[in-house]
Formats: structure tokens, C-alpha cells, sequence
């Protein structure tokens, strides 16, 4: 496909809602179908349960910003967090009560390598094709990707070849089901500290344009350049730490200062979209954009 003909695709094509018109708006309206979504961020940034709040709202009507579908939910990280996914669940039933059980239409895939991965795609597209779901499943996502290959791998020139072979292959198979099915396709990926310069040829071999930068660390992506060809668009997730006050009184013979969190969503790479980002919280209910003041 051309770049002219993906960017027309991804401006024509059915979104689905993160739940938050704050986040949709940055992102385009929300996660678009017939293509790969990377969500790249550490840990704590929140981008599992981001994913599971995009499964929920994937079940509302169209008119909602929905899809009127269940979704997959393929987990490669352990122990699946269903306590939270049924907190989540609780919050969108509330809003939205004509859904009593949403968990019930989320599909739980437990994964441990990226051939395993690789190697069930048949099974992946049979169960598309022949879910006795209420509602068709029109969302796959996979957390994370990266854990795939951390241990399958090692950093030698014919494993790093291999292994850029391997994700050619997951990412054509997922691009292919998208297409053929109108899918929305979520995965997640972690973060490594970028070592070096952060532009040239450095930031080049890791597939960045300018470093990220996250806890006051410069950071990049994990799985490198290849791993960056094979998605359409790229969501990073950061967090940092301010000091908004002191406190008073001293402990271990420090004084006491008041932080807080303050995460931020940052469109990286979408040929549909202009670079933009959005600050969230987390809370009971799940991932909220924050408006700009």
C-alpha cells in the first residue's frame, strides 16, 4: 500500500473511542480499524489499562464512537489484571447500563512467545471468523508486544536477524486480519533507556525522530527500527514527577515536599495525524484526559 493510499485509509476509517473525548480528540477521534496502534510507554504510565477502557468502549453502538463489537485481549505479561478490568467494568456499566456484563465480551488469550504468537494466527482468524459472540469481535489487542521477544531472543547479529523476520511476519498477519475484517489492532510496548546521542544516527537505529523522554530519563522504544516499520501509528505515554509544595517537618533528616504525577499522552508518528498530546489521570473510573489551562 502507498503512503498516499494508508493515509486515506486512516482518515476515512471507523475509529473507536478511548472513552475520553479529551484523548479522542488528540488521537484522531480514537483508535482506527484496518490498521496497528503502538501504545509506548514504562510502566505505571497506565497504557494496560487504557487498553482494557478501548475494550469496553469498543461494545458501544457506532453512533457512541464504538464498534459495536467485543474484542480479543491477548496477554503476554502475568497475571492478567482482571480485578481492574472488573472495576472498569463496574464504572462504564454505570455510565452505560444497558450493558450489565461488558467483561463477558472481552476475550482473554494468555501468549508466551512471539512463535506461539505467530503460530496461532489461523486459530486467531477462525475464531473471527466463527465467534458465537452476541457481538462480533472487531478489536485485537495484544499487551505487549515486547515481552514476546525479550526472552526468545539474543543480542547477536543472526538472532536480531530473526527476530526482525519474526515481527515482519506477526505485523503482516495482523495488518492482513484488519484489513479483511475492519479490525482495530492495539499493541503495547515498553521502554529502554537511550543511551548516546538523541538525534543522528542514533536516533535513527532506534526508530525516533527526537528522543521521548519519561521520569526525567531519555527513553526509546524497545525492538528498535524494524519494530517501528511495522506499525502505522504510534502513542507514547509519559509521566513525570513535579513538586507542587513543601510539606512540614523532617524525616531522615530530610524536609518533607508535597509531588505529584502528571502523565501526558503524545501522538509520535500517524500519517493521518499532526504531532499532539493531552495530559490524563488515572483514577477509579479509568484513564481521563486533563484540558490545558
Amino acid at each position: 500500500m502507498t503512503p498516499e493510499n494508508l493515509l486515506h485509509l486512516l482518515q476515512t476509517t471507523q475509529k473507536c473511542t478511548f472513552g475520553c473525548p479529551i484523548i479522542d480528540r488528540s488521537a484522531g477521534g480514537g483508535v482506527a480499524c484496518s490498521s496497528l496502534t503502538e501504545i509506548v510507554a514504562e510502566s505505571g504510565c497506565g497504557k494496560t489499562q487504557l487498553c482494557l477502557q478501548l475494550s469496553l468502549y469498543a461494545q458501544l453502538p457506532l453512533s457512541n464512537g464504538g464498534l459495536n463489537a467485543s474484542s480479543l485481549y491477548i496477554h503476554t505479561e502475568f497475571p492478567f489484571p482482571f480485578r481492574r478490568l472488573q472495576q472498569l467494568s463496574q464504572a462504564f456499566s454505570s455510565s452505560y447500563p444497558q450493558f450489565s456484563n461488558p467483561s463477558d465480551h472481552i476475550f482473554v488469550e494468555p501468549v508466551h512467545s512471539a512463535h506461539q504468537l505467530f503460530d496461532i494466527m489461523p486459530k486467531i482468524e477462525s475464531f473471527l471468523k466463527n465467534s458465537n459472540s452476541q457481538l462480533p469481535i472487531r478489536l485485537i489487542v495484544i499487551d505487549s508486544i515486547a515481552a514476546l521477544f525479550r526472552s526468545d531472543f539474543d543480542n547477536t547479529p543472526s538472532d536480531l536477524k530473526r527476530r526482525s523476520s519474526l515481527f515482519f511476519k506477526i505485523s503482516g498477519k495482523l495488518k492482513l486480519l484488519a484489513k479483511r475484517y475492519s479490525l482495530g489492532v492495539v499493541l503495547t510496548n515498553q521502554v529502554v533507556d537511550l543511551i548516546g546521542s538523541s538525534d543522528g544516527l542514533n536516533a535513527l537505529r532506534i526508530g525516533n525522530l527526537k528522543f521521548l523522554s519519561s521520569s526525567g530519563r531519555q527513553v526509546c522504544p524497545a525492538l528498535g527500527l524494524a519494530w517501528a516499520n511495522c506499525v502505522n501509528t504510534r502513542l507514547f505515554l509519559s509521566r513525570n514527577e513535579e513538586i507542587v509544595g513543601e510539606g512540614e517537618g523532617m524525616m531522615n533528616g530530610s524536609e518533607l515536599v508535597q509531588r505529584r504525577t502528571r502523565r501526558w499522552l503524545h501522538v509520535v508518528f500517524a500519517p493521518h495525524l499532526p504531532k499532539s498530546s493531552c495530559e490524563y489521570v488515572i483514577n477509579r473510573e479509568g484513564v481521563v484526559g486533563v484540558e490545558s489551562q
